[in-house]
């Protein structure tokens, strides 16, 4: 098998001694750029450092000392970015941007870029930004949060990054974090440029600048050719992207400094200016394959790789250092070397670095934040009369679910000037159920405004102006809908503080109406009880509130949790319960609440019981808890005994310990669960209870079917009911 780091390192090594470098058709002088001969070496010093991290980085993986070997060789031109953009405007990297990190790191005092990409490619758990978690291209200091191997799922939150500057800079809020005249970077691969998630991110670009809007982002393609071994269609990002509106494309070569310097100069100024976004496209190559374990020659003929390894950038790069008398033959060659030996010391260093040893360690960044802040107190009774206006006077009448949301949400962006609603109908409409009614009146388009149809931008928006001090509360507008953008939560936002070490957060408080028992309106889309994919993301807070009062505590609290220590909640409301007014017979009103006092919350891990007997206990959450309730007493006149129902409120920070002793001395456990059986909360409480309890428990789990939900009469036949839940508690305790 062909070393082909030796290869591309002796070839290298070879052609420079003979002065056999590859042309350019572009015929350039340093003379016709704004830049000196330092930063031309400078940027080339950055290119031979990267390289050599790559070659060294395959030699310790042989050794198996090194975990991650997919370098940036072919893409060194990528150093230039580093020079002409500034450690002010926010770097959201793909993940061959090594020689970027390097020439950023220079604007810096103190940095050890070789040294810090070391560690964390050794996974040392001395590694400045990740801590051993992953080989990730990040840094606090130099204003990179760290990507993982994503495809594309960071162009969304870059996009809403680059929106939330001009917007905190509209609003004056003091929590902003960007400068002022600073703009956002994103970079990606050619491949990654078709993805939905990408063309999810260029759209909603085009579409704010088309509304007038400020989107001050370069979009960076690194165009190889290749997407891991399938080929990109020559041509194919030129011609599509070149006439697009609303996107300045600018195309320069990858393998010719002074070209690149141009263009990306341009970019920069066109961007910095106009505040509008710009489609940088780099040509350039790969080297060495997509990561040490790739065969090139399955896929790639001897000849196409030749050819990537004759047009080396750091061929190209010294043909122009020469031309331009800045370096001679000689004095490359000694700058090689030198690098290599400064890496390779660097680097044999590194492998003796402390790693992760057990889960506790891994784990201790899932909810680590260190940037805590003040809370900011409730707002001033003045100030609520006027921005309530009427409603003020209802404060004190009992409501229903969705005006008691609707009027904490009024006092949450009063007292948390840092605060945007925002998703599909919230502004103008008020949202579908009314929830967000006058807010934009109040409020203002800055605060209050709707989105695009496209979830993927509601959650890369809350994202990325998370990253720019806001505390954002996006709107899904159905459960079912989440679905089409679920990893900007699973893959991005949630994984940020992990391997950052706390570093970079984005706090967000994600609403979204769902849940099922719509009656008459919906179907599956509608009518989506599946909560199965909150289950297993770490960190992340799932709260559900049954009732209006509880909904108004449980939201402050949510909020709170995210300005206060940076944490994403998931904030389900139940639409069958905005409305509802009655609990056992009409007019009866025992399902709507008064609003509670603005110093009432609720607490991450709370539970609500009902009642206080001890022949049974129902667990239950959202409308769970509404038919329990319907429920009880038909069970207890038929059991003759009292029985006991708990609202779990925050399933996924049950507190089981606690649980265990309000339930006790009880045995008998029924839980209720909306969701499909199949995948439900219920399966893990039922697993949970079994082993952290001291005694034997009497459990059994009521679901709905695994069935997607109907429409019509037959809407709620798969759902739990009062009368199912009658028959499974007796079935239970009787036997």
């Amino acid at each position: 098998m062909f070393d082909r780091a030796k290869i591309v390192d002796e070839n290298f090594l070879l052609l420079i001694q003979n002065g056999n470098l590859p042309s350019s058709k572009y015929k350039l002088n340093l003379s016709d750029t704004n830049f000196s001969t330092e930063d031309l070496v400078s940027v080339f010093e950055s290119q031979v450092i990267s390289r050599h991290m790559d070659l060294k980085a395959r030699a310790l993986k042989n050794e198996g000392k090194c975990f991650y070997t997919i370098g940036s060789s072919g893409h060194e031109g990528n150093a230039v970015f580093g020079k002409v953009f500034q450690i002010q405007d926010i770097a959201f990297l793909h993940y061959r941007s090594a020689p970027l990190f390097i020439e950023r790191s220079k604007k810096q005092n103190g940095t050890t870029p070789i040294y810090d990409l070391a560690l964390s490619f050794m996974a040392s758990s001395d590694d400045p930004i990740s801590g051993g978690r992953h080989k990730v291209i990040g840094s606090k200091e130099l204003n990179i949060p760290p990507q993982t191997s994503t495809i594309a799922s960071h162009l969304p939150k870059a996009v809403g990054t680059a929106f939330s500057i001009d917007h905190a800079k509209g609003l004056d809020i003091s929590e902003r974090c960007l400068a002022d005249e600073s703009i956002v970077i994103c970079s990606f691969g050619d491949a990654s440029a078709n993805h939905a998630t990408a063309l999810s991110a260029f759209n909603t670009a085009s579409l704010i600048t088309n509304q007038g809007g400020h989107v001050p982002i370069v979009f960076i393609c690194e165009d190889n050719g290749l997407g891991i071994s399938v080929p990109t269609q020559a041509n194919w990002i030129e011609e599509n992207f070149k006439n697009r509106n609303y996107l300045e494309y600018i195309k320069t070569d990858g393998l010719n400094l002074i070209d690149l310097f141009n263009k990306t100069f341009i970019a920069e100024q066109t961007c910095r200016s106009k505040r509008k976004p710009v489609f940088l496209h780099m040509k350039t190559i790969r080297l060495m394959g997509h990561a040490g374990s790739d065969v090139e020659l399955g896929y790639q003929s001897i000849k196409e790789i030749e050819y990537s390894e004759k047009n080396d950038p750091l061929l190209h790069s010294s043909r122009i250092l020469i031309e331009n008398n800045c370096l001679t033959n000689e004095e490359i060659l000694s700058l090689y070397e030198l690098s290599r030996n400064r890496v390779n010391h660097i680097f044999n260093t590194s492998t003796l670095r402390p790693t992760l040893m057990s889960s506790d360690e891994v784990m201790s960044s899932i909810l680590l934040n260190t940037d805590l802040k003040e809370i900011p107190k409730n707002p001033d009774d003045n100030i609520r009369k006027n921005k309530l206006g009427k409603e003020y006077k209802r404060l004190d009448i009992p409501q229903h679910m969705a005006k008691l949301i609707n009027y904490g949400l009024f006092d949450i962006l009063m007292r948390y000037s840092n605060t945007i609603v925002f998703g599909q109908d919230v502004a103008k409409k008020g949202g579908v159920y009314h929830v967000t009614a006058d807010l934009l009146n109040s409020y203002g388009p800055r605060r209050i405004f709707d989105s695009p149809l496209d979830e993927t931008s509601i959650l890369g928006f809350g994202i990325g102006t998370a990253h720019n001090g806001f505390i954002p509360i996006p709107e899904i507008q159905f459960l079912a809908y989440f679905h089409n953008a679920e990893d900007q939560i699973r893959g991005e936002a949630s994984t940020l503080p992990f391997f950052s070490k706390g570093q970079f957060i984005n706090p967000m408080v994600l609403r979204v109406p769902g849940l099922g028992y719509q009656k008459g309106f919906g179907g599956h889309f509608h009518n989506d009880n599946s909560l199965t994919i909150f289950r297993d993301i770490p960190g992340l807070v799932l709260a559900i509130p049954s009732n209006g009062a509880d909904a108004v505590r449980m939201l402050r609290t949510a909020v709170k949790e995210a300005y206060k220590n940076g944490r994403i909640v998931v904030f389900i409301e139940p639409i069958a319960l905005y409305m509802t007014k009655d609990l056992h017979k009409a007019k009866d009103g025992k399902w709507e609440f008064v609003y509670p006092e603005l110093n009432d919350e609720s607490t991450i891990g709370e539970y609500r019981p009902y009642g206080n007997g001890r022949s049974l206990t129902i667990l239950t959450y959202g409308n769970g808890l509404y038919l329990s309730l319907q429920a009880q007493k038909e069970i207890e006149k038929k059991l003759g005994k009292k029985i006991k129902i708990i609202d779990l409120m925050w399933i996924s920070d049950i507190n089981y310990e606690t649980l265990l002793k309000e339930i006790t001395p009880c045995i008998n456990i029924l839980i209720v669960d909306e969701c499909r059986r199949s995948g439900c909360h219920g399966e893990g409480i039922f697993t949970n209870l079994s082993l952290k309890s001291k005694i034997p428990l009497n459990i059994a789990l009521h679901a709905a079917e695994d069935s997607f939900i109907s429409i019509g009469k037959a809407a709620t036949v798969t759902l739990p009911s009062k009368d199912s839940i009658v028959e499974n508690a007796l079935n239970l305790v009787n036997g």
